[in-house]
């Protein structure tokens, strides 16, 4: 465990209760980041990653969601334990997120400016001409060309790319310790997501901020990360630094991943895939959760769950290969 670790999430578990049953969204993970790192969180859809984060700050709704049990620490303060007015101060000034759909997390009711103003009302204390000028240089920042016009403008009015800088604009404008940019390239062309990604490295490098990146694409977190961890059906698989995970994947799992990203060098006519689905969380499974599509399995991958082991300098993997 690092020393200096900025948040930290220990043994957490979450649930929701359907009226089929009680699906294990989150089950029994840990992980930590330190203050300017860069952390990726990867997996299919369904797999738990934005489960986690969301727990954070506490966006879980209740019901049907439930954090059964765990510590989410954030500066040694368990998020979990603290109460609504001293949560509402961490969400959106120490930690903020970034969602991937941009369009229903800003208001079309409001202006651009009003939604910047808000936040700086809210969590900083200032307003009127100082708000302003601050919310013209975030605009400014995050690449947004003539920003006292955008200011005036609603969210209807701005292309897609465009509202997702304005997102990303929201959640810089308090200087937080922790940035979470959940799928933040979702639903857009390649050349706009180049630029998304160009942003969070320029943040990167002019901030010691910490920035958690939640996506499926492992091609693309590359790119901007130090560390990955890799989740599949609720459970944390494997985990170490991006070098690692590239040149020396042990989960079958992180392999097929990796298999399905492009390359540009080889003419391929078709992706190779991984077979079959992520499992229904809502039954309990025996043995290991990837054994169903696993191309390596054992008999003992049936039987029994592995444990997330060590096999090298800080690279972990959940695999009875191990």
């Amino acid at each position: 465990m690092m020393n200096d670790s900025i948040l930290k999430i220990e043994n957490l578990m979450v649930y929701f209760n359907t009226e089929h049953g009680i699906v294990r969204a989150v089950n029994d993970i840990s992980w930590e980041i330190a203050a300017g790192e860069t952390l990726g969180i990867v997996g299919e859809s369904g797999c738990g990653k934005s489960v986690s984060v969301l727990s954070i700050l506490r966006l879980i709704p209740e019901p049907p969601g439930e954090i059964v049990s765990g510590k989410i620490l954030f500066n040694n303060k368990d998020i979990l334990r603290l109460s609504e007015s001293e949560i509402r101060k961490i969400r959106g000034n120490e930690i903020s997120m970034v969602f991937q759909d941009s369009i229903s997390s800003l208001n079309p009711s409001y202006t651009i400016g009003n939604q910047i103003l808000e936040t700086l009302r809210l969590h900083q204390g200032i307003s009127g001409k100082t708000a302003r000028k601050k919310a013209i240089e975030i605009l400014k920042a995050v690449g947004i060309a003539s920003p006292e016009q955008r200011m005036r403008e609603y969210p209807h009015q701005l292309s897609g790319g465009m509202n997702q800088r304005v997102m990303i604009a929201i959640a810089l404008s308090c200087n937080p310790k922790v940035l979470i940019a959940d799928e933040p390239t979702t639903a857009l062309d390649v050349t706009i997501q180049a630029q998304i990604m160009s942003l969070f490295k320029d943040i990167r490098k002019k901030s010691n901020m910490s920035i958690v990146m939640i996506t499926h694409d492992l091609g693309l977190v590359a790119q901007l990360v130090e560390r990955v961890i890799v989740m599949y059906a609720g459970k944390i698989v494997e985990e170490g630094s991006i070098k690692t995970i590239f040149k020396n994947p042990h989960h079958p799992y992180t392999v097929g991943l990796l298999k399905a990203i492009p390359k540009v060098k080889k003419n391929k006519e078709r992706l190779e895939e991984i077979p079959g689905v992520v499992p229904n969380l809502i039954d309990p499974i025996k043995g290991c959760v990837f054994y169903p599509r696993c191309k390596s399995r054992m008999e003992i991958c049936l039987e029994k769950e592995p444990p997330l082991k060590e096999i090298g300098s800080a690279h972990k993997s959940r695999c009875w290969l191990t």
